[in-house]
């Protein structure tokens, strides 16, 4: 049996990378949650900076799991 080593480590670098990606994009959202509410808490007011970008992280992390979902799913193919 012959494992192709190199093929293995760019595997598991690209899945590490994508992983630490998505949770930082991710962090990135909940941070603009956070702006949104701290905008209604001191002004009675919103932001639009902290939904636009709690809107666009989220909707990048859901573009990421679905991608992945379709790469698993052989059906989808």
């Amino acid at each position: 049996m012959h494992l192709d080593w190199t093929a293995l480590g760019e595997v598991a670098t690209v899945s590490v990378g994508v992983t630490v990606a998505v949770v930082v994009v991710f962090a990135l959202g909940v941070l603009g949650l956070a702006r949104l509410e701290g905008a209604r808490a001191q002004q009675g007011g919103t932001s639009a900076l902290g939904l636009g970008q709690a809107t666009l992280c989220f909707l990048a992390c859901a573009a990421v799991v679905a991608y992945g979902i379709y790469l698993i799913v052989p059906q989808l193919h």
